[in-house]
């Protein structure tokens, strides 16, 4: 690590600690040669694999666009948006995976756009699952309702065995 003051090639750590949510390693560091401290963060790389075959770096402004467009008009607002690229970028980290397919970054988007909004995931599953007719989309969107009944049928049940007395 050069210092950025004098371009020495050497520096000594003076202090280490996790930033970001354990994601990142925050190094205070102080050159040897003009004793000035500068601090630098390390973070683990990952790598997007493109259909050409060319890697770049995650961008969790890339999934934010992308997500936009399927949210345009729909009561999602930009903190939504970030919370859904942090939790995207977490699950794929979580994989251990150095590098990933950038349809794969697609896929798993959906889960937590799900959550999110229905139209937005269906526009942007459209996309990602390659719909190609009217068939497609009711077939998603039975499974949606599908989903939504068993979540309502879970919560009712679970509100009637809270409400039985345990005598």
């Amino acid at each position: 690590m050069y210092c950025p003051f004098c371009r020495n090639p050497d520096s000594r750590v003076v202090d280490s600690r996790m930033a970001d949510d354990g994601s990142a390693i925050r190094r205070r560091r102080q050159c040897p040669e003009c004793g000035r401290r500068f601090t630098t963060v390390e973070t683990t790389s990952l790598s997007v694999i493109k259909r050409s075959g060319v890697g770049e770096p995650f961008s969790r402004s890339k999934v934010i666009n992308g997500v936009r467009k399927a949210c345009q008009g729909r009561p999602v607002s930009e903190d939504d948006l970030a919370m859904l690229a942090q939790e995207v970028e977490e699950q794929i980290r979580s994989s251990g995976a150095a590098e990933i397919d950038a349809h794969e970054v697609g896929l798993v988007i959906l889960g937590p756009l799900q959550k999110l909004d229905k139209v937005a995931y269906l526009r942007f599953a459209s996309v990602y699952q390659a719909f190609e007719s009217l068939e497609d989309f009711e077939t998603a969107i039975a499974l949606l309702r599908h989903e939504a009944e068993e979540d309502a049928k879970g919560t009712a049940g679970g509100a009637r065995n809270s409400e039985k007395s345990p005598l």
